[in-house]
């Protein structure tokens, strides 16, 4: 580059003003580079002027250049017409014969015969001129001036023509004008600083719109970065955190403290991880897990219960928890115990395991959101207030509910939001009010309510970075890029 620099120095020493186009031409280099070499000579200081300059010309699109070449697409349509005639459908085998045969038809150098049946093209004209290729042989040669502007336009909608801007400079000696480049020092040293050298020597200007090297660094997938935004906003509604590290739960906290009864096929291995070691759990609340033996086999609290043999060894069994609901009964039981209740909001965010089909939007793995009030007298209109204020914060105000069953709410309502990048509404959630023999058995007040409601993290996330496929989410075919480049996740509040 400093030789090409340098040959164009000595040039503008003898050639004042000089186009960039011209030395393209005359170095037999290409512009874009031209360009680059002046850029290296600008970064010296004011040794040369230079001053943008744009041509406008026009030149042949490929389709053009093959025109001119070989002929028009009328023409060879014509010239593929024999002098009994032929059928229109061997004709319309050519390459472009649509366009051919219209304008072949336009001109007036075919006609259509229908006499017989199926279509004869026959010539109306026993010789043409092409026009369309020898106009585009005077534009390649350089003679566009003799085209009429009316022709150069019907060629530009045919995209035969094209015309194209040429951006160059107009360079001329600048007050510092000099043949040679002197070297740009880049760093300033101690040496120079303490020699006074520095002030004889020309330092390369800083570039402050520069980006610099990447950092060598982690960066945070999107679940965390949604994660991270939708405990921010349970945070700002005054909820406290659960503590759900015990990824691995027994099956009484996990369906028979929420009243799943123990043939509930949610409870199957086809459904759930089962624990080979430690394969059972003892450790229970002696008193409360009879109660809810009780109200299991015999009913109680109102409830008839299921009519059933209740037994601890299917409640014993250890398994990956399947909800973290079961961290929810696990705070609602601790709550009961204190000697005084005291209205309470909490939430959590995390994994919980089930024994999924693989597909595109279910994984055996996915993270839960889930948000529960302890309040006295609260009602599924609370509930819906709730909903509104908090996906209202998520940027989502077009909200509908749809009755449920779970087996330890009720009532119970699935949530649909309405999206409108699908146009459609979806699901986001399930929710309702815990069954009050789940609350009474543990030993809350009579007249304390608890809502709910839990939501995957995931469907919210592949949603706002526009994935289709949870695989691309989560899992080995995860592009690491994407989890590089993936913007900072700001939902609209």
């Amino acid at each position: 580059m400093t030789e090409l620099s340098e040959r164009i120095l000595r040039h503008l020493s003898d050639n004042d003003p000089v186009n960039t186009v011209a030395l393209s031409r005359l170095f037999n280099e290409d512009h874009q580079k031209i360009i680059g070499a002046l850029k290296s000579i600008q970064a010296h200081g004011d040794l040369v002027l230079a001053k943008p300059q744009s041509d406008k010309f026009i030149e042949l699109t490929e389709e053009g250049k093959m025109i001119a070449d070989t002929g028009s697409h009328e023409a060879k349509i014509f010239n593929a017409v024999s002098d009994e005639g032929t059928a229109q459908a061997e004709l319309m085998k050519i390459p472009n014969a649509k366009v051919g045969f219209s304008k072949a038809m336009s001109a007036g150098w075919i006609l259509m015969d229908k006499n017989g049946g199926a279509p004869i093209i026959k010539k109306k004209v026993q010789k043409i001129v092409d026009t369309v290729q020898a106009n585009l042989k005077l534009i390649l040669s350089g003679h566009v001036a003799q085209i009429a502007d009316n022709v150069k336009q019907e060629y530009k909608k045919r995209k035969l023509i094209q015309e194209v801007v040429l951006k160059s400079f107009e360079l001329s000696k600048g007050p510092d004008f000099s043949l040679t480049l002197a070297k740009l020092e880049t760093d300033l040293t101690a040496e120079m600083l303490t020699t006074g050298s520095w002030q004889a020597l020309k330092f390369k200007d800083y570039n402050f719109d520069a980006l610099g090297v990447p950092l060598d660094c982690g960066y945070l997938h999107p679940l965390l970065k949604v994660r991270s935004e939708f405990r921010q906003i349970f945070l700002e509604m005054g909820f406290s955190e659960m503590p759900t590290n015990n990824y691995i739960e027994s099956s009484f906290w996990n369906f028979d403290a929420l009243y799943q009864p123990q043939q509930h096929p949610a409870r199957d291995a086809h459904d759930t991880f089962f624990i080979s070691d430690p394969k059972i759990s003892t450790n229970f609340p002696e008193e409360y897990k009879e109660r809810v033996k009780e109200v299991h086999s015999k009913g109680g609290y109102g409830s008839i219960g299921y009519r059933y043999e209740w037994k601890i060894e299917e409640a014993q069994k250890n398994l990956l928890r399947t909800h973290t609901t079961a961290n929810s009964a696990r705070m609602l039981y601790k709550l009961a115990q204190e000697k005084e209740f005291k209205p309470t909001k909490l939430f959590s965010i995390d994994k919980v395991f089930r024994n999924e089909t693989l597909d595109a939007t279910h994984l055996a793995e996915f993270n839960q959101v889930e948000g529960v009030i302890a309040d006295y007298d609260v009602s599924l209109g609370d509930l819906i207030g709730v909903f509104a204020e908090f996906f209202k914060k998520l940027g989502i105000t077009e909200l509908e509910f749809k009755p449920a069953y779970n087996p330890y709410t009720e009532p119970s309502m699935e949530i649909f939001c309405f999206h409108n990048g699908l146009g459609k509404w979806i699901e986001i959630g399930n929710s309702g009010m815990f069954r009050p023999e789940m609350l009474l058995t543990m030993g809350l007040p009579e007249n304390v309510r608890v809502i709910a409601w839990g939501l995957s993290l995931e469907r919210p996330t592949m949603i706002r970075y526009g994935l289709n496929n949870i695989r691309d989410l989560v899992g080995p075919k995860v592009d690491l890029e994407m989890v590089q480049r993936s913007p900072i996740c700001r939902l609209d509040k």
